[in-house]
Parts: C-alpha cells; sequence; structure tokens
C-alpha cells in the first residue's frame, strides 16, 4: 500500500510539514511512502529576489512529480503554501496537467488529505484547503482532514496551526517562524490517520469500482 506526499515549497516550511506528514505515514506497517515536490514555474532572477534561492536547495534533491505517480498510489497528500486565500500557482498548474487522470478516474475512491502554511495566523489557511479539497472531490476522491482526536488542535497556551481541514503551520510575516512541534506532531498525526484509512480501504477498491460499474 503506498502513500504519496507531493508538495510545494518556497521557503522550506511545507518541505518541514511534508517530511513529518510522511514519517507519520511510515509509522504505519505495511505502508510505503514516498515524497515528491511540485515542479518550480518561477525563474531563478525572481526567487533571487524573494530570497528563496538557498531555501529551496534543501529540498532540490527531492524528485519531481509526474502526474503518472498520482496513479500509482493509494492516498495522496498535498501540501501547498497559502496564496491569497488560495494554493500556490505552482501547485495549480500541476493540478491542471491531471485531466487524464480525470478522464479515466484514476483517482475514484482513493484518500486525498491537504496540508499548508500562511504567513499569518488568519491568512487563509481553511480557505486554502477548503478550495483545495474541491479539486480532489472532481476526482471522485476521498477527503481525509485532521481529527479533533490529535488534541494539539484545542491548545490554547500558543498560536498554532491545523484544523479539521488539515494541518497548517505559520511562517509569520517574514517566514522566519518555522513550524512548531505541536504543528509537526498534527502533521504527522494526519499522515498516520491517511495511512491507516488507505491501509484498510485500498485492498477494497476494485471490488468498490467492479460494483459501481455493474
Amino acid at each position: 500500500m503506498k502513500v504519496l506526499v507531493v508538495f510545494y515549497s518556497t521557503y522550506g516550511h511545507i518541505y518541514q510539514m511534508a517530511k513529518a506528514v510522511a514519517e507519520g505515514a511510515k509509522s504505519v506497517p505495511g505502508v510505503e511512502v514516498e515524497i515528491k515536490r511540485v515542479k518550480e514555474t518561477l525563474p531563478p532572477e525572481v526567487l533571487e529576489k524573494m530570497g528563496a534561492v538557498e531555501a529551496q536547495k534543501a529540498f532540490a534533491q527531492i524528485p519531481e512529480v509526474e502526474v503518472e505517480d498520482l496513479a500509482k498510489a493509494d492516498a495522496i497528500i498535498f501540501g501547498v503554501p497559502t496564496r491569497y486565500g488560495n494554493m500556490a500557482a505552482q501547485m495549480r498548474a500541476f493540478l491542471d496537467s491531471t485531466g487524464k487522470l480525470w478522464v479515466k478516474g484514476e483517482l475514484v475512491g482513493k484518500i486525498g488529505s491537504v496540508f499548508t502554511s500562511s504567513g499569518t495566523q488568519h491568512g487563509g489557511q481553511e480557505s486554502t484547503l477548503l478550495s483545495f479539497h474541491i479539486t480532489l472531490l472532481h476526482h471522485g476522491m476521498l477527503i481525509a482532514g485532521l481529527p479533533y482526536s490529535f488534541q494539539g488542535q484545542t491548545r490554547g497556551d500558543e498560536i498554532t496551526g491545523g484544523s479539521p481541514y488539515g494541518a497548517s503551520t505559520i511562517a509569520g510575516r517574514d517566514g522566519s517562524r518555522m513550524p512548531s512541534e505541536n504543528e509537526l506532531a498534527g502533521a504527522r498525526y494526519q499522515g498516520k490517520y491517511v495511512a491507516l484509512i488507505a491501509l484498510q480501504l485500498a485492498p477494497q477498491r476494485d471490488k468498490i469500482m467492479q460494483e459501481l460499474n455493474k
């Protein structure tokens, strides 16, 4: 059973969360986990002006995801930063290239999940997660979020990311704040949660599809 973690990161916050998500998924026996990144579309000179070149070197060794990789996975957990309350354009462009999977129903009945980051506490995290879910539903995927059984969601002693729609982190206005331990714990919990569900569902997916298409 395979869980694929697909992320786009500019300054490394989502990469740190992706590693935690993968760690949680790997904790489930019998689950294979793979991490892949979405291709950067901004030109080098723009990344240089944004101060993102050095940050992106930290995950340059992660292979770029191909559309076909999604079809090979039993569950897919996507990570993307918020841009004005929506997903970053790099992830949107990748998702817009998945039409051939949609036509064939390749992702129907598979688990889909999302995590995110924003610069501020109320920077559009929930709208990014919920609007991302729309694409997954168009693909026929089953949505898994971050349930309140993760107790870190109810903490009041610190400013922290995390919602029932998915794990998240707050980067700060200048991007200097990296994911807290509570936020990483939420990411690990979400990864484990998705893996446990997929482990039970994946063996039944072919049977479900056969029954649906009778």
